[in-house]
C-alpha cells in the first residue's frame, strides 16, 4: 500500500463522539451486569484502616467517601500545602467545589494523604456506605469490639472511649480525649483486632505519610503521631448508632461553612449527588436513586467547562463533538457517566477499534 492509499487519521472529534455514542449504547450491558452485595468479610477489610478513628471524624470519612472524585482534588490540594491543617485550612478551601464533608478533611491532611494514596479502596468504601449505612455503621461496631476484646482499645491521652447503649443497642464510642486536639492513629489491622477473622479477605491498610509520622514506631499495633490542634468546628458529624443515621452538628457546620450554610432541619447526612461527577454508582438501587441528580450535575460541568478563558484547540474538538453527539440525539453529559459505567465491562478505545475485555473488581 503506498503512502497515497493509507487510510486518513480520524478526526479527534470524531473518535470522540464514536466512543461515546458506543459507551452509550453499551450502557444497558453494564446495569444488567448488577453488582453482587458486599460480604461482611469486604466491609470488615475496608473499614479496618479507619474504624477506631474517633466518631466524628469517621463519620466524616465515610461521608466524603461518597465523593471519590472530590477526595482525589483535595487531596492534591493537601500535597501541595502539607502545612495547613485544622479550621484554619479548611477556611482556605472555602470557595473549593466540593462536598463539606471533602473540604473537612483538608483539617487532616495525614488522613487526605492515605485517602488520596488508595483511591480504589475509597471508592468501595463509599460504595459499601451508600447501599447500606446501617450495615457499615454495624459492622464498625463488630470491628470495635474486636480490638476491645484484644486489649487494644482503651482511653489514654489521646483518646476517650466509652460504651453507652443507643437504642437498645450496646456501642463503643470513641472521642478526642481533649475536643480541640485530635490525634489521628494509624493500625496495624492484623495486630489491633486481634487474629484477623477471614485469610481470604486480608485487612486493607493505609500506610503512614512520613511527613505527619516522622520515624513512627508501631507500639501495640498503633501509631499515633502528632495532634492535629485548633479543631473548632472542623469536626461536625457524628453517628446516631441506635438509628443507624449519620448526624451533624448544625452550629458547628455552619460556623465552617460560611457560604454553604445548612437549616436545623438539615441535620443528618443526605447524599449530593450532583457532586458525584461521572464516578458510576456501583449498584442499580443507587443508581436509581440517584442518577438522575448526577446527570443534572454532569450537565453544569459540561456547560461550565471552556467559560473561563479561551478555549483550545481540544476544546473545540470537544465542543464539535458533542454537537454531533446532539445531532444524533446523545447527551454529552449522560455519556460521559456511561463510559466511566461501562467501564465495569470494560471498554478499551484506540484509533480504529473498540474492544471489550473482562471487568474486574476494584481492589
Amino acid at each position: 500500500m503506498t503512502h497515497t492509499d493509507r487510510p486518513a487519521a480520524w478526526h479527534p472529534a470524531r473518535l470522540m463522539a464514536v466512543a461515546l455514542l458506543v459507551f452509550t449504547a453499551l450502557l444497558p450491558m453494564a446495569q444488567a451486569q448488577e453488582a453482587a452485595p458486599f460480604k461482611d468479610e469486604e466491609i470488615d477489610q475496608m473499614l479496618a484502616p479507619i474504624a477506631l478513628y474517633p466518631d466524628s471524624l469517621l463519620s466524616q470519612i465515610l461521608m466524603a467517601s461518597t465523593y471519590p472524585a472530590d477526595v482525589k482534588e483535595a487531596a492534591a490540594w493537601a500535597k501541595a500545602h502539607p502545612d495547613d491543617k485544622g479550621d484554619a485550612a479548611v477556611a482556605k478551601v472555602d470557595g473549593q467545589p466540593w462536598d463539606p464533608s471533602v473540604k473537612s478533611l483538608v483539617a487532616f491532611p495525614q488522613v487526605l494523604s492515605m485517602m488520596g494514596d488508595k483511591p480504589n479502596d475509597v471508592q468501595r468504601l463509599g460504595d459499601a456506605f451508600l447501599a447500606d449505612p446501617g450495615r457499615v455503621m454495624d459492622r464498625v461496631q463488630f470491628l470495635r469490639k474486636k480490638a476491645e476484646q484484644a486489649g487494644n482499645l482503651k482511653s489514654n491521652e489521646q483518646q476517650k472511649v466509652s460504651t453507652q447503649t443507643e437504642e437498645s443497642k450496646q456501642v463503643i464510642i470513641i472521642e478526642p480525649a481533649q475536643p480541640q486536639t485530635v490525634y489521628v492513629p494509624v493500625y496495624q489491622p492484623t495486630v489491633v483486632y486481634g487474629s484477623w477473622m477471614y485469610p481470604s479477605y486480608p485487612p486493607y491498610y493505609w500506610p503512614p505519610p512520613r511527613y505527619y509520622y516522622p520515624g513512627a514506631a508501631f507500639v501495640g499495633g498503633v501509631i499515633w503521631g502528632a495532634a492535629v490542634v485548633g479543631i473548632s468546628n472542623s469536626l461536625w458529624g457524628g453517628f446516631g448508632w441506635g438509628r443507624n443515621e449519620v448526624n451533624i452538628n448544625v452550629n458547628r457546620y455552619n460556623n465552617i461553612n460560611v457560604n454553604n450554610r445548612i437549616s436545623n432541619n438539615s441535620n443528618k447526612f443526605v447524599h449530593n449527588p450532583e457532586r458525584r461527577g461521572d464516578v458510576p454508582y456501583r449498584d442499580n438501587r443507587s443508581r436509581e436513586q440517584y442518577g438522575k441528580k448526577q446527570l443534572a450535575g454532569a450537565q453544569d460541568r459540561q456547560q461550565y467547562r471552556g467559560k473561563e478563558g479561551r478555549p483550545d484547540a481540544r476544546d473545540a474538538d470537544r465542543a464539535r463533538a458533542q454537537d454531533a453527539m446532539k445531532q444524533r440525539g446523545v447527551d454529552p453529559a449522560a455519556a460521559a457517566i456511561a463510559r466511566r459505567q461501562v467501564t465495569a465491562v470494560t471498554p478499551v478505545v484506540d484509533e480504529t477499534s473498540i474492544v471489550l475485555g473482562e471487568g474486574r473488581p476494584a481492589t
